[in-house]
């Protein structure tokens, strides 16, 4: 029954490292992309932190080892096995329809206040509130009988998935601009390791050492109180990407303005307080304001839309099946005395498959402004078939084999996305386009939950509802094929018409459109001028 990203991306973002209840992907791929939009950024200067290199190696170094150890619960991949044991004794219905909804509507309730939160109250306080709800969440596990005790860990749970967010931010704030490549790598090797070693530790307890799911879920709890010792511990940044971005720049502005009749004669300087802007200007020319009128020229960008379209639709139905495969894999192969459930094992291969796949995609080159469309489309169709394979087939290993190739070809992607969507984009402009597709693949996940899953609407089983996921990808994919019709038909059009014009001199500019996701120098000098007369990167 398995927060969160990134694609690294890993981004990328986003970043999940493979945890399947609380994924990091979404979050990690956006630390990536921040770390990507950043790459061809002049720094805008090191913070405070960042002036003694030991001191922030050092807190590099805490931040990481915080990441590793909050990934590390080993129960997580036994939660369903778990719910529907003869320990907690829920009935697969219960399970599918009452409490795994729970945690898509949570989280799309807590995501935007989590967001905006995370960034005014710099990291720290969010994520000694992720490592409380994690604590909460394992003593409701462990001594939780109801069914409303379940919803309520699942309510918890949604909390936690939001809160990811402070920790692939929390890094950035410690480091000089010029270094938040290498510490995103840093921050996504850090949580995958603790993400395979929790899925290795997990599947071990249960097939060796044959632990009960109760002493699975005691072991788990004890990791993650360790966990909130390490957030308590934390530093505390002293800027942050929106709210508290440059208030010491600020202040010296406006102390550089202040003219010396203003501080000659106090009478003047009142008048010019008195003509302070009015709190709603302040308001408009804030930087989360700003950023959020220039999504409206993001969305004008054919390759900006599209990569969009894709993390929200395709991320959507990622994120369902992770939510719900467990309770498809009990269904087809229960867990009993005599069947071993081998859950860790899947999670901890599928973990190192879409690293590699994630890692393959960097050295991709192709015209992505042309190919784009058609790459998309069959992998789409990819994982459409895949869907079908788990749900006509009663081999447990097969559904094991299709769930780890159907996560990784989507990883493969993530990067990809990462990279097209941050390489043109400023770092705030970059994290405000991830939170806002993240947000609305939430809410489509919330509709689907609500029309096939929860029990007020059709309350489906979990093959009816995987079935649902499988026509899901077709219509995707088919719409991906079209769009890709369409760009091939132009391209073709366009270039015969510049060949009988022109005798062919558009070659070389197909040429320079080949991408390589490396971590890359700036591309151009040139500069697009924004509506609020900053600029981004071209």
């Amino acid at each position: 029954m398995v927060e969160d990203d990134t694609a690294e991306s890993g981004n990328g973002s986003e970043l999940d490292y493979m945890d399947l209840k609380v994924s990091k992907d979404v979050d990690l791929d956006m630390a990536a992309a921040v770390a990507t939009a950043d790459a061809e950024s002049p720094p805008d200067g090191p913070p405070e932190e960042a002036k003694d290199p030991k001191k922030w190696k050092w807190a590099v170094i805490f931040l990481c080892f915080y990441g590793f150890v909050t990934a590390l619960k080993p129960g997580e991949s036994f939660i369903t096995p778990n719910l529907l044991s003869a320990e907690k004794n829920f009935t697969r219905e219960q399970v599918t329809n009452e409490i795994t909804p729970v945690l898509t509507y949570s989280y799309m309730v807590v995501l935007v206040p989590t967001f905006l939160l995370t960034d005014l109250l710099r990291y720290k306080p969010v994520l000694i509130i992720q490592g409380v709800s994690q604590v909460v969440i394992w003593l409701l596990i462990l001594l939780g009988t109801t069914l409303l005790e379940m919803q309520f860990m699942e309510f918890f749970y949604g909390i936690t998935m939001a809160c990811r967010v402070a920790y692939s931010s929390y890094i950035f704030s410690l480091v000089s601009p010029d270094l938040y490549q290498r510490v995103a790598g840093y921050s996504r090797s850090s949580v995958l390791l603790g993400v395979f070693t929790s899925s290795v530790l997990g599947q071990l307890c249960m097939s060796v050492f044959n632990i009960s799911f109760s002493t699975l879920s005691a072991v788990t709890l004890g990791s993650v109180c360790f966990g909130l010792l390490l957030a308590l511990c934390l530093p505390w940044p002293k800027r942050s990407l929106f709210f508290n971005r440059n208030q010491e720049q600020k202040e010296l502005a406006a102390a550089a303005t202040k003219s010396e009749l203003d501080i000659m004669n106090p009478k003047n300087g009142a008048l010019s307080s008195a003509a302070a802007p009015s709190s709603a200007s302040r308001w408009k020319d804030s930087v989360l304001v700003q950023m959020l009128l220039e999504v409206r020229n993001v969305v004008r960008r054919p390759n900006l839309r599209l990569w969009s379209l894709w993390w929200v639709f395709n991320s959507t139905g990622y994120y369902l099946v992770l939510f719900y495969v467990h309770i498809l894999w009990n269904k087809v192969y229960p867990a009993t005395e005599n069947h071993k459930v081998y859950n860790g094992a899947v999670e901890a291969a599928s973990t190192l498959l879409s690293a590699g796949t994630s890692f393959i995609a960097g050295f991709v080159k192709i015209r992505w402004n042309l190919w784009s469309e058609l790459v998309i489309a069959v992998i789409t169709l990819v994982q459409a078939g895949l869907m079908f394979l788990m749900i006509s087939t009663d081999n447990i290993w097969v559904c094991y084999l299709a769930y780890v190739v159907f996560r990784s070809v989507y990883q493969f992607l993530v990067p990809i996305a990462t990279f097209q969507i941050a390489s043109s984009l400023t770092k705030e402009l970059c994290a405000l386009v991830f939170g806002i597709n993240t947000f609305l693949g939430t809410v489509l996940k919330t509709i689907i939950n609500l029309i096939f899953a929860d029990k007020t609407g059709l309350s489906l089983d979990v093959h009816s509802q995987f079935a649902v996921y499988c026509v899901y990808f077709v219509i995707l994919a088919v719409a991906y094929f079209v769009g890709a019709a369409v760009v091939l038909v132009r391209h073709y059009r366009n270039q015969r018409g510049g060949d009988g014009a022109g005798g062919g001199g558009g070659g070389t500019n197909e040429a320079a459109t080949l991408t390589e996701l490396h971590p890359v120098a700036a591309q151009s000098s040139e500069a697009e001028i924004l509506s609020n007369g900053k600029t981004a990167k071209v």
